[in-house]
C-alpha cells in the first residue's frame, strides 16, 4: 500500500475473501492470498501474459475476473509497479465512465 501512495489516497477494503484497493476512490486493484491483481482489459491483456502474470480466477473454476497478478518485476520496483498500477487505473476509469446511473432502459 505505501508503495502505491503516489497514486493519491489508496484505500482498502474487505470484499471477496480479499481486500479491494482504491486510489481516490476508483476500484483498481484487488488482493487476494497475499497476491497483488490489477485491473485490465483486452488491451492490456498480452502485456500481462507477456509479464507472466496470471488472471485472477477466484474459485479456480476457470472463469478469470478482468484482473492480473502484478509482474513479479513490478513487486521489488516501484517505479515499475506505479507504472503498471497507473495502466490499471485507466483501465478502471474507462470502466467507471462507462457505466450509467439508474435503470437500463428495456
Amino acid at each position: 500500500m505505501e508503495q502505491l501512495a503516489p497514486l493519491g489516497q489508496i484505500t482498502a477494503r474487505r470484499m471477496f475473501g480479499g481486500v479491494g484497493v482504491y486510489a481516490n476512490g476508483l476500484f483498481f486493484a484487488l488482493i487476494d492470498d497475499d497476491i497483488l491483481y490489477l485491473k485490465g482489459d483486452e488491451g492490456l491483456k498480452p502485456l500481462f501474459e507477456a509479464a507472466g502474470s496470471q488472471a485472477f480466477d477466484p474459485a479456480g473454476a476457470g472463469k478469470p475476473m478482468a484482473y492480473w497478478s502484478a509482474p513479479v518485476e513490478a513487486l521489488d520496483d516501484q517505479d515499475s509497479l506505479l507504472e503498471w498500477a497507473h495502466r490499471a487505473l485507466e483501465v478502471a476509469a474507462r470502466a467507471s465512465s462507462g457505466k450509467r446511473a439508474g435503470p437500463r432502459p428495456g
